[in-house]
């Protein structure tokens, strides 16, 4: 299945991703294997700069015109892979401190760079459905980790990271966050 990333401009990725009827089709199924091997591939530099496509490590299905609350991580630090296909996720529990990665957020479907720092939970408690294994999970994520699944998150509920930075003081950070 080829995938083609719509971009923030597009009216569709500002609306609400609607909840994924389980079990999963085989139509739902496929999407995020696509999705998985659409990053997968993304991060391997030579396919990357070849098919002129922006490096990710996550990518919600109404990136792809799909408006259902399912997205995909695949991180590939060469010592160790992570890999999700998250299905209607609910962040039930956040920290009180916040992170932000230092050099800012990026997004498959923002072309624009937008400077500043992305205020998050350093740590989340998700409960979702994990496509991969086939069942329910609930995963507390911390730091980067935390970060890209609200990243993702967020496109579920048609925000943007850039909604998220503070345009009077872009680069301020918040009392006692932790920059990553």
């Amino acid at each position: 299945m080829k995938l083609k990333i719509i971009k923030d401009n597009n009216p569709v990725m500002r609306k609400k991703s609607l909840p994924v009827e389980l079990p999963l089709s085989e139509q739902d199924r496929e999407l995020l294997n696509s999705m998985s091997e659409y990053l997968r591939l993304s991060q391997d530099e030579e396919y990357a700069k070849r098919h002129n496509i922006k490096s990710g490590v996550g990518l919600a299905a109404i990136q792809v015109n799909v408006l259902k609350r399912m997205f995909v991580v695949y991180i590939n630090s060469g010592d160790e892979l992570i890999h999700y296909q998250i299905v209607n996720p609910k962040i039930i529990e956040t920290s009180v401190k916040k992170c932000a990665l230092s050099d800012g957020e990026g997004c498959l479907s923002v072309d624009k760079e937008h400077k500043g720092l992305v205020h998050r939970y350093n740590k989340i408690k998700i409960q979702a459905y994990n496509a991969l294994t086939d069942e329910e999970i609930e995963l507390t994520l911390k730091g980067y980790l935390a970060v890209v699944f609200q990243h993702e998150y967020d496109h579920l509920d048609g925000l943007f990271y850039y909604d998220r930075i503070d345009k009077n003081n872009p680069d301020k950070p918040l009392f006692n966050e932790e920059i990553i």
